[in-house]
């Protein structure tokens, strides 16, 4: 019988199973991020095991709040600053070269098809685009990854989801996985991987593989995965190509991780986006999904564009095809924040920043502060903001705020009009 790409990973990285279905992995890449991280770094240093299994296999950053904006927030980055100082951590980013951690690091080529990755982050599922099995784990896990760069899982089945057709007009990736979502529900991939597939993902960019791998945790998935191929050896050629002796080389070794054509799966799904229109999420749940044309009219108070989710270059340039020679609407905020400090850079060159600007955005550094709510674009009470991010649960970007969730193209429209709008229109 054949295996799916989550199986395969667990076979090539098992160490033990202690218990009947629980199994511990060598882990490949630890991430860390000043949120999370601090208390795992106080807990080893209360136990007197301050130390790290592999620092050349750990990488860190602060982005959540950056810069600080408060004591609190200033003593998280310091201990993160001061301990990847202490263990001699190459890649720890900064503030000035940092960027949100779901961005920079598969910018930096961190990750490889078939590693094994985990952080105390929800969307580090996002890395399963280049065929990893990466997922968010709680802090004693994180602890221990760190101390012994191993982990336990319950091997999760997979659920194979094809996306069909092809893409409409306005319709992005970021409407594809919100599709997928309303279709599973939040719930439907508990304890489950999400295997993208099918021709829209074989045509989709890294970019764009990301974001749907990214929001796989808003269905309950553990980890989203697509199977690595030539448009994966592409993105990560500059930080491969001493390695092979030619892409199709490197497509070979990284291809045996796909999944077999005989894999079994808990369930396939087939979703033929042909028809599909651009959605936008209503409510407080990511599976609470309508076609933007439902929605269009709704007052915004607020447009974000950025997140780990829809903050890279790709995201930029979608956006600002629907703004250029346009301006926001007098009565809403809109905030940029490119994921990087690399596409902040890679922007500007392609006049990306001067569309924005000239439009009345307000362009930040990079920085995941406002998509949860703790910096650089908070709600009031009582008001909407059509974002880009990956989660509306209630309060999310602030107390008592409500959040719309829509992809780069259907917030810029929703920014010029200062409502919910259609951005075919503008396309």
């Amino acid at each position: 019988m054949g295996m799916t790409t989550a199986q395969k990973i667990f076979a090539a990285h098992l160490v033990d199973e202690p218990f009947a279905g629980t199994k511990v992995l060598k882990i490949d890449v630890v991430m860390c991020h000043e949120i999370t991280t601090p208390i795992a770094i106080a807990d080893l240093m209360a136990r007197g095991k301050d130390r790290v299994f592999d620092p050349t296999k750990i990488k860190a950053v602060i982005d959540h709040v950056t810069p600080s904006k408060d004591s609190k927030t200033a003593t998280q980055a310091k201990m993160l600053r001061d301990w990847a100082r202490r263990h001699d951590i190459k890649d720890f980013f900064d503030i000035g070269a940092n960027g949100v951690c779901h961005a920079i690091f598969p910018e930096k080529g961190f990750i490889r098809p078939g590693n094994t990755v985990i952080m105390g982050d929800s969307h580090t599922c996002t890395h399963g685009a280049f065929g990893a099995f990466a997922a968010g784990v709680g802090t004693t896990d994180l602890e221990v990854g760190i101390l012994k760069g191993v982990c336990a899982f319950r091997e999760p089945k997979t659920i194979r989801v094809n996306l069909n057709g092809t893409l409409p007009k306005g319709v992005f990736a970021k409407d594809a996985i919100l599709h997928v979502i309303g279709n599973l529900g939040v719930n439907g991939a508990t304890d489950r991987v999400i295997e993208f597939g099918g021709p829209i993902v074989g045509q989709m960019s890294m970019e764009s593989r990301m974001t749907l791998c990214n929001m796989a945790i808003e269905a309950g998935g553990t980890s989203g995965i697509c199977a690595p191929d030539m448009v994966t050896v592409e993105y990560l050629w500059p930080f491969i190509s001493e390695n092979f002796a030619s892409k199709e080389a490197a497509l070979a070794e990284y291809g045996v991780w796909a999944s077999d054509a005989d894999a079994e799966y808990d369930k396939v799904i087939d979703l033929d986006l042909s028809n599909l229109e651009p959605l936008c999420t209503f409510g407080y749940k990511p599976d609470q999904v309508k076609p933007i044309s439902e929605m269009a009219g709704a007052p915004v108070d607020q447009v974000y564009l950025g997140s780990c989710t829809n903050g890279r270059l790709e995201d930029l340039r979608i956006a600002a095809q629907v703004l250029k020679g346009k301006k926001i609407a007098p009565t809403v905020r809109a905030i940029l924040s490119p994921a990087t400090p690399h596409i902040y850079q890679q922007a500007n060159a392609e006049g990306l920043i001067e569309i924005f600007m000239s439009a009345g955005f307000c362009v930040t550094n990079p920085t995941c502060g406002a998509c949860l709510g703790m910096s650089n674009g908070v709600l009031a009470e009582g008001e909407v903001c059509a974002s880009t991010t990956n989660r509306n649960f209630m309060g999310r970007m602030g107390k008592g705020g409500m959040v719309h969730l829509l992809s780069p193209a259907t917030a810029a429209a929703s920014a010029i009009e200062g409502k919910l709008a259609d951005p075919r229109k503008y396309l």
